[in-house]
């Protein structure tokens, strides 16, 4: 009942514009707005509301201003080739998808983030995922690390914090306002949903390279 009432006296923040179609929630655990974030997903908020996704081989960038109290998430995984091989090393030309949905992820993020007046000398950084939940494939978990790392150097920023790999999914919540991250670490779920999920994301961003239709963020 006091959880109810909460909702009922604690507004839906505004959306940014562009985001509309990401789902937002109560979360009576955090008695707050949430926006879920899911594979291929970001969002962006100047507003104090949280920000969620869960995470087996994919990665979320948690990157925040807190001069200003704005911050995102997206969840990405790089895919590889028709043959769902990756390449050894992402910016090789081999990479091909892979270099190009890797950086969008972040170059998206990022430059929404700017658009809010976040100011990338003072981004807080967090980087969450990447375990090892599918056994039967390539460590894809291993290489959107490697991914992340590299492309941040590679841009001159600076990693706060982070919890990567391991054999365990996670579920994160961000709160941008604070640049507070929540982190759960689920049970072992191979051939469960978030598994199975992730197995059909790898296919389809995998399939997109090679003249699919599914397209980046839409």
């Amino acid at each position: 009942m006091h959880s109810f009432s909460k909702r009922a006296s604690t507004p839906r923040p505004p959306v940014t514009p562009g985001f509309q179609a990401v789902q937002r929630f109560w979360d009576s655990g955090t008695r707050r707005w949430t926006a879920r974030v899911l594979p291929g997903e970001y969002y962006v908020t100047a507003s104090d509301e949280a920000i969620a996704t869960v995470l087996g081989s994919c990665i979320s960038a948690c990157i925040g201003d807190p001069a200003v109290g704005v911050g995102g998430m997206n969840h990405f995984m790089l895919p590889g080739d028709a043959q769902g091989r990756l390449a050894d090393h992402w910016l090789d030309p081999a990479a091909g998808v892979a270099t190009r949905y890797g950086s969008h992820a972040m170059e998206r993020l990022i430059n929404e983030l700017v658009k809010l007046g976040a100011r990338r000398e003072r981004f807080e950084i967090k980087l969450f995922g990447a375990g090892r939940i599918l056994s039967s494939l390539t460590d894809v978990g291993s290489r959107n690390t490697a991914f992340v790392h590299e492309y941040l150097a590679a841009e001159g920023l600076k990693v706060a914090a982070e919890d990567l790999g391991g054999i365990y999914p996670r579920r994160i919540v961000y709160s941008p306002e604070t640049g507070k991250v929540r982190v759960r670490k689920l049970q072992s779920m191979e051939g469960t949903e978030i598994a199975e999920r992730e197995k059909r994301y790898l296919s389809d961003i995998a399939r997109s390279g090679a003249g699919g239709h599914v397209e980046l963020f839409e």
